[in-house]
């Protein structure tokens, strides 16, 4: 499946004051997610393909930054990040810098990683950061302009070798009520391999049947690191009656045992 995002670049008009959006250009990125698997002394080559969906003319550029994850999965981005564990900008060729997009066309980015023969096995990670600016012809009246820059990124993982994983869930509890629940998670990651979830939550009544099953996101862990799996179960508690409930989590997170967590429900109604 070919992900893409839109990104919005507002341009506005500007006396002394502001005024009101005079243009838009949405932009689209694919992939948003890379993930690669390299040995030490590896190269591996990829292409990133930028479209303009809109009506105007814009300038791309691209620079590498290298990110890590809020504890609810938010990308943080720090382009001083180099030399820091995991930090992989240090390793990657891209071209071009900076380049134009006709309305209605595509443009690629194309990039090279060399993954240096000493780097240890571990789940390694930087990123594309595309910046769009609309190419707004210069205004002979002398007004003023001010542009609101917008950026996407490309997430590379890179995966070297195959470090054992090492997750476990530290709790689970139950957040919100109706139809905003939620069963949260919180997961620790002490490897040194990015793990992605699977897996299923159960809802189970008081004679142990289960009534009710959801699928669980699929978000990264990275190594070394604390997030909370976050699984919206809003739809399928507002259909349940008055009563409590057992609450199961199983998680394959490619160890040699699934990782099992329980807590309780009370639905009110």
């Amino acid at each position: 499946m070919i992900c893409r995002a839109v990104v919005v670049v507002l341009t506005l008009s500007a006396g002394i004051g502001f005024g009101s959006a005079s243009a838009q250009t949405a932009i689209e990125a694919s992939p948003l997610r890379v993930e690669i698997k390299v040995e030490p002394g590896g190269t591996h080559t990829q292409a990133v393909t930028i479209r303009n969906p809109g009506a105007e003319r814009v300038r791309v550029r691209t620079t590498l930054a290298d990110w890590h994850l809020t504890r609810d999965g938010a990308p943080q981005f720090d382009a001083t990040a180099a030399g820091r564990p995991y930090a992989a900008a240090a390793w990657v060729r891209f071209a071009p810098p900076e380049f134009t997009l006709d309305a209605g066309k595509e443009g690629t980015v194309r990039f090279t990683i060399d993954v240096p023969a000493a780097a240890e096995p571990a789940g390694y990670r930087t990123a594309l950061l595309f910046e769009f600016l609309p190419e707004t012809p210069e205004d002979p009246s002398g007004s003023r302009h001010v542009i609101l820059r917008s950026r996407i990124a490309t997430l590379i993982y890179v995966s070297v070798g195959t470090p054992a994983p090492a997750v476990e869930m530290t709790n689970l509890q139950v957040r919100g009520a109706a139809d905003e629940t939620q069963i949260v998670a919180a997961l620790k990651n002490g490897g040194r391999h990015t793990v992605r979830t699977r897996g299923t939550l159960k809802l189970y009544d008081r004679s142990g049947i289960a009534i009710a099953e959801l699928i669980v996101p699929n978000v990264p862990i990275l190594p070394e690191s604390e997030r909370e799996l976050v699984i919206r179960a809003g739809e399928k508690v507002a259909s349940l009656v008055a009563g409590n409930y057992r609450v199961e989590l199983r998680l394959d997170l490619g160890m040699p045992a699934l990782v099992v967590g329980e807590t309780s429900l009370e639905v009110i109604k």
